[in-house]
């Protein structure tokens, strides 16, 4: 090869180094993955453009949107479902109107609504002295939320807002005092105490102006302590009922004081609340499965009695088991209950756990001395008849 076409080789080579065209990318914020409403901004960098001036052009399904914008952002200030699709960018040099290589697609999604999930690990069922932790998740979406956390409470003055109504309930949200915003998404509670007990939801919110999340579905967390101030006296005296069949609430305080709520929050997210004075009592005449959930008692200074949760069973068996926590060392004693009572007995299994505990000919079944491992779920199940419902027996330790 003579000097003269290596030399004109290497001219060309430059020139093919020196007008290779830059590459465009197209970022989306806050998310590729958006909800109706939010504010949406499309970014076109020019990667390799150096300090040029450049014009864009934005395409949505390869067709031109807006053709030589200056800038290199493309808004929406309240994105619609329509607005999902596939964007690409492209810059053109002012100096010279060189363009960049278009860049590869990125896909927006607009969902119609924000909804947040709430869930506990390890259990909303705890004993005091427990740790806890509730978990808010965005669905579909987990880029750039901070979250708050409430609780939901009947509302008084002084509430961040009155948020509906649920059942009986007029009720509102109280920040929690001791939540710090933020990106986690979560919230803990170690050392848990009987007043921890109630209805805890979240919201999450980003972008700017800022976007809220719906509210998230409500949480119950149920704390069994070992001596409440009152107690949530259930007469039929057993965690759970038949449909049709009545059921008074009422709460007893050790000292006699006034003032106290049978509160309430049933299966289907419906708050339950019934004002006292002393020795009042809550009556609910005919039991549906929709009275299903957990109750306790409250004070007006936040104190608050075990939680109780009751079962309303539509079926032909319902198991016989302790209202409040049995104490370790004494006896326990659980009994299959049946609608039509003139059935035989033979046969019935008792169960802890989903495993068979006992087989009992006479539909009751004693564990002679308890002890904190015998806590759990408990139900029985009958041959003919079919099982009941299962629920959660606690146990506390006697401090002499």
């Amino acid at each position: 090869m003579n000097d003269g076409y290596a030399n004109l080789i290497c001219v060309l080579y430059q020139c093919n180094f020196l007008t290779e065209s830059p590459k465009a990318v197209v970022t989306i914020k806050p998310d590729k993955h958006v909800f109706r409403g939010e504010t949406v901004t499309l970014r076109c960098e020019i990667q390799g453009g150096g300090d040029t001036e450049w014009t864009y052009s934005w395409y949505k399904k390869d067709y031109t949107l807006y053709p030589y914008r200056i800038t290199q952002e493309f808004s929406f200030s309240s994105v619609i479902n329509y607005n999902s699709g596939e964007y690409t960018c492209r810059g053109w040099r002012r100096s010279d109107s060189q363009s960049s290589e278009i860049s590869d697609a990125v896909t927006l999604t607009v969902s119609d609504a924000a909804e947040t999930v709430v869930s506990v690990s390890p259990l909303h069922w705890l004993t005091e002295g427990d740790s806890v932790t509730l978990s808010c998740e965005v669905k579909h979406s987990s880029t750039g939320w901070t979250f708050s956390w409430y609780t939901v409470v009947p509302y008084r003055n002084g509430l961040i807002e009155v948020t509906g109504r649920r059942g009986n309930v007029l009720y509102g949200l109280e920040l929690l005092s001791d939540s710090s915003r933020g990106s986690g998404g979560s919230y803990t509670l170690t050392n848990v105490t009987v007043n921890h007990t109630g209805v805890y939801m979240c919201r999450a919110e980003r972008g700017e102006p800022v976007f809220h999340t719906r509210d998230s579905n409500l949480q119950p967390l149920c704390i069994t302590g070992e001596s409440p101030p009152v107690s949530l006296i259930i007469n039929p005296s057993r965690t759970q009922h038949f449909t049709a069949d009545s059921l008074s609430l009422s709460c007893e305080d050790q000292s006699d004081s006034t003032g106290w709520t049978v509160r309430g929050y049933t299966h289907n997210e419906t708050l339950f609340e019934c004002s006292s004075v002393s020795g009042s009592t809550c009556n609910i005449s005919f039991l549906s499965t929709s009275h299903t959930g957990v109750y306790w008692c409250q004070s007006e200074s936040g104190r608050r009695s075990n939680p109780v949760n009751i079962t309303v069973h539509n079926g032909d068996v319902i198991l016989e088991s302790p209202v409040h926590p049995v104490t370790e060392g004494h006896p326990l004693t659980l009994r299959c209950l049946y609608r039509n009572t003139k059935i035989s007995d033979s046969g019935v299994d008792f169960y802890k756990d989903d495993s068979v505990l006992q087989s009992q000919t006479t539909g009751e079944m004693t564990i002679s001395t308890v002890s904190k491992s015998d806590e759990g779920f408990y139900h029985c199940k009958h041959p003919e008849r079919g099982e009941s419902p299962k629920s959660w027996v606690s146990f506390r330790v006697f401090h002499s």
